[in-house]
């Protein structure tokens, strides 16, 4: 053993020593391949290992339940998703191909309603109701525009921009509140960042192949969970078919790892370490980029620079009940505010397809404004709220809401963010970087996929994908042949 493992290794055990209420002890369980976190990536890599005749494996989640970011809750009397929430895409209707999450919905009988984005949409200002059509539209056709000029862009090896410029080469330069919210729905509302803060080329190819707005992936279907069971069911139930109890390990929070070309190790908030020979980290990378987990040794360089570059988007819905329905009929309102992204898309729940006299309207921001409201306090919010809802109907007497909620995702150490979102300055090999192992340390997530960073099926095809890869290195014996290609330094962005 080097001085340096044999260094980390006592500076791993004193961690160890000092997150427990007694001395460290060495788990009886060491299994041979460790799955951190047990949302979409992990469930499937778990049963990817298990179709592989392979289980040895244990799953350990800091909650105590599976799931992840699916977080359903209840309010109100009824249950509402706190993190994702739709299936994005179902089937193609040339190719035949499948979203893997719309299986799982089908399996698990999953209750959704068709999401109609586009033109089941009410507008409102401060005023009130208001009539922005032509408008909306306007910002429909620029942003179809962005999307077709980003893959031209690809095509003629150009290199990547933020897509305020591409939108502003094509000759889009939103300036009234109108155009702003209009822009802030068509992108924002997806990437829960603005146009200024994302990559041109890949928040297109991102919408092109995930939601099949131009090239047929699945379909451009949207489904919205709105299951009494919680969206969280379909990854559960899917659990519960071939993992045993002995595979999970829940309400256990990693504080530390350490890692080398032989093993991995895992300490574990009550003080006990788990011995694999490989782990899948699942950790969203959010948590990565922060400093919860202590990682022996630390991240090279060029893992660092992928981790840290990649951004950590918050999509924040905030809940309001009321006694009944005075809002619109529709099933989303846009607001229009002369600050961009304050409160700009409500959407109805209380209608017949989703959930009926729930008396259930909710609003979204993200970003910087999901950031900002988590630094308030809820009453803070709630007034804030209140106004904007106000305003959009001067002609009604609208009371204080029966109750009032919303996550705080980006402070949660747990999650630090929603999904992630590729910034203009992140190249196709840092995402090699990012998805690169480090000796018996593989990473897996929604952030790791190129084609599908951010959607819940972009999580469940790196799940799978990476524990092909462990079996594989399993199988003949893990030679390091079977790590995956990393640039130890990216001086020229190379075309994507």
């Amino acid at each position: 053993m080097s001085e340096h493992r044999r260094l980390g290794l006592v500076v791993f055990l004193i961690l160890a020593y000092a997150l427990s209420a007694h001395a460290y002890n060495y788990s009886a369980r060491n299994p041979q391949v460790v799955i951190l976190g047990g949302g979409v990536a992990g469930v499937i890599a778990a049963r990817t290992l298990h179709e592989n005749g392979f289980e040895d494996y244990l799953v350990i989640d800091a909650r105590d339940q599976l799931g992840g970011r699916l977080h359903s809750t209840d309010f109100g009397g009824s249950t509402v998703e706190l993190g994702a929430n739709w299936i994005q895409g179902t089937v193609d209707t040339f190719t035949g191909r499948e979203n893997p999450i719309y299986n799982l919905a089908l399996k698990f009988h999953l209750r959704t309603a068709v999401t109609d984005w586009s033109n089941n949409i009410s507008f409102f200002d401060s005023n009130g109701t208001v009539d922005y059509w032509n408008i909306f539209e306007d910002a429909t056709n620029a942003y179809d525009a962005l999307v077709d000029n980003a893959q031209q862009r690809v095509s003629q090896r150009g290199v990547d921009l933020t897509a305020r410029t591409g939108y502003s080469l094509l000759g889009w330069k939103p300036n009234d509140i109108y155009s702003m919210a209009s822009e802030y729905y068509m992108f924002d509302y997806e990437y829960a960042q603005t146009p200024d803060e994302s990559s041109w080329i890949a928040s297109s190819w991102n919408e092109m192949v995930s939601n099949a707005t131009k090239i047929s992936e699945f379909s451009d279907t949207n489904l919205m969970a709105v299951d009494s069971r919680g969206f969280k069911i379909i990854i559960q139930d899917e659990a519960k078919e071939f993992m045993r109890p002995d595979h999970v390990l829940l309400n256990s929070t990693v504080k530390g790892i350490s890692y080398d070309e032989d093993q991995v190790q895992v300490v574990l908030d009550s003080g006990e370490v788990i011995t694999a020979d490989h782990a899948i980290c699942t950790f969203s990378v959010g948590v990565l980029q922060q400093n919860d987990v202590e990682y022996i040794p630390k991240f090279p360089a060029w893992k660092r620079e992928a981790v840290q570059a990649m951004k950590m988007a918050t999509y924040t819905k905030i809940f309001l009940k009321f006694p009944e329905q005075f809002w619109f009929d529709t099933q989303f309102g846009l607001y229009a505010d002369a600050v961009r992204g304050r409160y700009p898309p409500w959407q109805n729940m209380d209608l017949e397809a989703f959930l009926p006299g729930s008396g259930i309207l909710f609003v979204t921001v993200t970003g910087d404004f999901s950031e900002n409201i988590e630094r308030m306090t809820d009453d803070e919010v709630q007034d804030e709220v209140m106004e904007v809802l106000r305003s959009m109907f001067p002609e009604v007497d609208v009371p204080d809401p029966e109750d009032f909620m919303f996550p705080r995702w980006h402070t949660n150490p747990l999650f630090r963010g929603s999904y992630s979102n590729w910034p203009p300055s992140f190249y196709s090999q840092h995402h090699d970087n990012l998805r690169a192992n480090l000796g018996r340390l593989w990473f897996a997530g929604e952030a790791t996929s190129a084609a599908y960073f951010g959607y819940l099926h972009g999580a469940y095809y790196e799940g799978q994908a990476v524990a092909d890869r462990v079996m594989e290195c399993i199988i003949n014996g893990g030679h390091s042949a079977c790590n995956m290609p990393y640039f130890k330094q990216i001086t020229n962005p190379s075309p994507y």
